[in-house]
């Protein structure tokens, strides 16, 4: 198979559309905020109405909706808000990279009813297959998993499931532990105590538990309290 050697990225505003020639690689790259250069994403700075019949914007629409003629700046503003036509290539990583972002967030957000754990990554990648759920490689993870758990419920019987922690860290791991404990859930508050020691109250979805307390463990070499409040 011959490589693409460009790719379009189309942005329609007030049913106007502007499209730009960019590398499919290195303009992938610049929309998931890898790369600064905006100079080594396209393959033209020309800013076109129909790249394809190579008809070019006229000026009078670049000002009217990017507020400039700069074609840089047209450019950066089309890169941000427009859409990149994937290769075939590049779809398909993408979706198999958000695949696994929606089976991992469904893991840790939701629990088997019965037995209140998480179901396995593998049941979950399981169950998406036989539920054929089509996965969107622009959107976020986090806003398909709605869509995704409501496909899957026929299969998978699912809860999302909350609980709160009474978590106490000794003062020599107190400052490190901040770092495990903040993101994993909604503190409903934290108390940093005299002799340097930190006891929160987290809330968290349950199926986040047993990840949280050996990820705490490994930062306090053992030595953190956690109990149900």
């Amino acid at each position: 198979m011959t490589e693409n050697k460009f790719t379009i990225v189309r942005l329609a505003v007030e049913g106007d559309k502007f499209e730009l020639l960019v590398k499919p690689d290195p303009a992938l790259e610049y929309k998931l905020g890898k790369r600064a250069d905006i100079s080594s994403v396209l393959v033209s700075d020309e800013v076109y109405s129909d790249a394809n019949k190579g008809s070019r914007a006229s000026s009078e629409k670049l000002m009217k909706h990017f507020k400039t003629t700069d074609s840089a700046e047209v450019a950066r503003q089309i890169l941000a808000r427009g859409e990149l036509n994937l290769t075939t290539d590049q779809r398909r990583k993408m979706v198999e990279e958000k695949r696994k972002q929606i089976v991992a967030y469904i893991n840790r957000s939701f629990v088997d009813p019965k037995s209140h754990l998480p179901h396995p990554i593998t049941r979950i990648e399981a169950a998406m297959e036989q539920a054929r759920v089509s996965i969107d490689p622009h959107k976020k993870a986090e806003d398909q998993a709605k869509d995704v758990v409501d496909a899957l419920r026929a299969i998978l019987p699912l809860k999302s499931e909350t609980l709160k922690l009474i978590v106490r860290v000794p003062p020599q791991y107190a400052g490190q532990s901040y770092s495990v404990i903040k993101p994993a859930g909604d503190l409903k508050s934290e108390e940093w105590q005299a002799d340097g020691s930190l006891r929160v109250v987290i809330e968290m979805n349950a199926g986040m538990r047993g990840n949280f307390i050996d990820r705490l463990g490994s930062v306090t070499k053992g030595t953190a309290e956690v109990k149900e409040a």
